[in-house]
Formats: C-alpha cells, sequence, structure tokens
C-alpha cells in the first residue's frame, strides 16, 4: 500500500502488509526527504549563519565543523572505537537531528509529511560521529542550541514517531554517537538483565569536548535508554501513527537499524551460489564485506574479535564498533568512501559533452551510463584494445573529491585528474567515465587491503546498489 508520508513526488515507498492478519511485514521509508527546522510555533529554525530561516537544513556531506572535530580528535579513549578519531562529515547514512521543545513538540522539520502528525514536522541531518556537529550547533548558533530538548538519529526519530517510545538503537548510538557497545554489554551479562537503561555513555568525553550539557537527565537529549535491534518498543504503533499508515494501532514496531547496516545484516547472512553445497563455515561471515553503494558508499565488515586491541593493529580511518550494532556477537569495522555515486554524477555533468548525450539516451529511452557503456565498447573495438579498462591507460583518478573518509580519514583530501587535454568530445567524457569508476574501485581497494593487513580476512564482496531515479 502506497502511504501519504512523502511529499507528491517522492511517494514511490511501499508498506507490505499481510492482509490476513493486518500486520506489517516491512516498511520502506525513503530518507532524502528535505525536513525544515521549526520552533515551536511552527516557524522554521535556522542552521546557518546567514540567519535566513529558510535554510534550516544541514545536509549528509556538511564538512562545516572540521575545526570542531579537529579538537575532539585529542585522546579520547572513546576514540579508539571510532578509527582514532571522528569526521567532521555528515553521517556515512543520512541522521537527522531531531529538536524537539520541552513539551515533545518538535523544533526541527518540515510540514510536508504528514505522518509528522502528532508532533509537527522534524529535522536537521546530522554528522559520523554526531559530537562534531552537535559542537559546531552550540558553538554558533546557541539560540538553536537552547531551543533543543532531544537530538535523535533518524531510525530513533522513525520509531519514535510510530511509538512514542524514545528508546535509542544500539546500532545508532554505537556507530554514530560515541556510544559504548561493549560497556552497555558488560552490565548486561554481569546483572544478566536486558535492561535499557543506557550505560555506554562516556561522560568525561562529553565534558571534555564542551558539550557536558548533554549529560544531564541521564541523557536525556541523546539517548536516556537503549537496546537491541528489533526490540519491541512502547505499545506498537500509536493510534495516530496507525492511522497515519493504514495499519492497526499497538502493530509491533521493533528498535531500528541504520538504513545501510540493515543492508548490511541480510547480506552478510546470504550464502554465494558457489558455497551452497559445502560444509557449513561459520567464519564465513567474518570473510565477507559488505559496500552499500549511492551516492557515497560504506564499506562493513564484522569479526568475532576486536582487533582495535592488536599492538600490530593500526585501522584509524576504519571504524570498530561492539557486537550487536549490526550483527549479533561481532565487532563491525566500517570504513566508507565519501563521494561515489555523486562523483560519478559530478564528473559526467559537468562535462561540455553531457547535455547532448543526455538527450540521445533519452530519446533511446536508456541511461547516460548505458550510452556511455556502448561508446566505451565502441572504442575498444576502434582501437583493437584488449579489454576496456586498457583505454585509460593514460587517464588517472583520485576519487577524493570530498575527503578521504577511509582508511587515510583525511576530510581535507582533494581529488585529482591525470591525462587531461583539450579534446571534450563524447569519447573524452566516455574515459573519464571509466578512469572515475576505476578511481573508485581502487578506493575501495585500499580499505579491503587496509583491512586484511590488520586483522581482517576478507575475500568476498557484496554491493548494495542504492538507485534513485
Amino acid at each position: 500500500m502506497t502511504t501519504n508520508i512523502l511529499p507528491r513526488q517522492l511517494r514511490s515507498v511501499f508498506l507490505g502488509v499481510d492482509v490476513g492478519t493486518g500486520s506489517a511485514r516491512a516498511g520502506g521509508v525513503f530518507s532524502l526527504i528535505e525536513y525544515f527546522a521549526v520552533d515551536s510555533e511552527g516557524e522554521p529554525v535556522t542552521v546557518s549563519w546567514s540567519g535566513d530561516t529558510r535554510r534550516n537544513i544541514i545536509v549528509w556531506m556538511d564538512h562545516r565543523a572540521v575545526k570542531q572535530a579537529e579538537r575532539i580528535n585529542s585522546n579520547s579513549p572513546v576514540l579508539q572505537y571510532c578509527g582514532g578519531g571522528i569526521s567532521p562529515r555528515w553521517s556515512h547514512q543520512r541522521m537527522l537531528m531531531s529538536l524537539l521543545d520541552r513539551s515533545g513538540g518538535i523544533v526541527s522539520f518540515s510540514v510536508t509529511a504528514p505522518f509528522a502528525g502528532a508532533f509537527s514536522p522534524l529535522v536537521i541531518l546530522l554528522a559520523s560521529s554526531g559530537s562534531g556537529s552537535l559542537l559546531w550547533v552550540k558553538e554558533n548558533l546557541q539560540e538553536s542550541w537552547s531551543m533543543v530538548f532531544r537530538w535523535m538519529d533518524l531510525s530513533d526519530w522513525l520509531t519514535y514517531k510510530a511509538t512514542g517510545d524514545d528508546t535509542r538503537s544500539l546500532c545508532t548510538t554505537v556507530c554514530k554517537w560515541t556510544y559504548l557497545g561493549h560497556a552497555h554489554m558488560q552490565q548486561i551479562n554481569e546483572k544478566d538483565s536486558c535492561a535499557m537503561e543506557s550505560c555506554g555513555w562516556d561522560d568525561g568525553f562529553w565534558e571534555e569536548i564542551g558539550l557536558g550539557d548533554l549529560v544531564d537527565g541521564h541523557h536525556a537529549k541523546i539517548g536516556r535508554s537503549v537496546a537491541f535491534p528489533g526490540h519491541a518498543l512502547g505499545s506498537g504503533l500509536t493510534p495516530h501513527a496507525a492511522k497515519e499508515l493504514g495499519l492497526m494501532a499497538g502493530t509491533p514496531v521493533g528498535t531500528a537499524l541504520i538504513d545501510a547496516h540493515a543492508g548490511g545484516v541480510g547480506v552478510m547472512e546470504s550464502v554465494p551460489a558457489s558455497d551452497s553445497e559445502s560444509i557449513v563455515d561459520e567464519d564465513a561471515i567474518s570473510r565477507r564485506m559488505v559496500l552499500v553503494c549511492g551516492t557515497s558508499t560504506c564499506h562493513m565488515a564484522v569479526s568475532r574479535q576486536n582487533y582495535s586491541y592488536l599492538e600490530s593493529g593500526d585501522l584509524s580511518g576504519q571504524v570498530h564498533f561492539h557486537l550487536q550494532s549490526m550483527v549479533p556477537e561481532y565487532w563491525l569495522t566500517e570504513g566508507g568512501q565519501s563521494a561515489t555515486g555523486s562523483l560519478l554524477d559530478h564528473i559526467i555533468e559537468n562535462h561540455v559533452a553531457s547535455p547532448h548525450l543526455a538527450n540521445r539516451a533519452a530519446s533511446r529511452r536508456i541511461s547516460i551510463f548505458d550510452l556511455l557503456n556502448e561508446i566505451l565498447e565502441s572504442m575498444k573495438q576502434d582501437e583493437g584494445s584488449p579489454f576496456i579498462a586498457a583505454l585509460t591507460n593514460d587517464m588517472h583518478i583520485l576519487p577524493d573529491f570530498h575527503g578521504n573518509r577511509s582508511p587515510i580519514a583525511d576530510p581535507k583530501s582533494k581529488g585529482m585528474i591525470s591525462g587531461l587535454t583539450l579534446d571534450t568530445s563524447e569519447k573524452q567524457l566516455a574515459l573519464l567515465y571509466l578512469a572515475t569508476v576505476q578511481g573508485i574501485a581502487y578506493g575501495t581497494r585500499h580499505i579491503v587491503e587496509h583491512c586484511n593487513a590488520n586483522g581482517h580476512m576478507v575475500r568476498t564482496h557484496f554491493l548494495i546498489l542504492l538507485v534513485f531515479s
């Protein structure tokens, strides 16, 4: 069934519903929706130096928190679980800081989404580790900072809106908010309990970086209670949310996973056809890496051992998280490339031959990528090249156009193109496109080799392609 959660132009999202029982089997939410920060009166709250209230969104690729991230990356023990430091860029996946006033009304968010209903719309996109962006907002937009009652990840906000339960996910808090999942697990094991009271926040870290006020109220603004992904929240769908979604009130809602990590769970458990007849190998999952590809690419591998403790280990730029953040009882190593799909778009759309190629592709009802691939195949035949990859033997691209997330972890890194001439033909664009794909592939190889040199044994790669039209 379709829903009215999305703006009209983005309503191609469906909920799978078992008609016989009325229970929701699966749900999808398009996370590129633009939400606007608003105050308790419904007016936008600016997150811009300009003071323009129309500029009330911080997008996920924003680098404004570079200085804050550099200060934070001093010497806190917490950072050993974040690849040695936090990133100033916005999240590997899109995150949202939902700003709620003290009455529970959201102070950030647009009125375009009816599902915001009970509270009045949502948000701002947050950082890879929330600390850098939170510090930027506090230091630069004090009035906006003072209005905030809760900071929430997108995944947690969605379950909160559905159930009214503010319990956060161990996946979101550990992977994006420096929550120490192993401390959480230790308390549960010691007390033989499934209590959800948050115990993994490092208060000293927040005090040290100037965000000590987030510790107030038992961490109410960032997560007073934390639960494993899949934990049943509240009493299920609230009557209001159920009405908005066309489902039954009380339908169970579980604690969420971050979008890429949800894909990672499914793909990690899949078995290649070539292995289907082989003897069961319980460690096979540790030899796999999942690549979730879209605007950027997220690389995820799991292991039973926490490699950040190895004396020889050097996984700076990779991100280690404790058990349960993605796959139960496994540590997650997460890296990524800041611009992949967006880099391909940038290279193609900014070339003089792009408009003509786009028109040709449209007239044939194929994608511009299909057309570029056809041109490359034709060039291979014309030049007698042994394979398409050899066409770019004198053209090379370093794909760090938006910094290097992994394994160098340098947001100031720049991209480079070597081998340019005055040629502006369609063939030259095809070569640029190919060199970009190759550069991105070599970036992934760099990440895999770095992981394998520091404990991992990645042998199989799975790709999840996120395609938005």
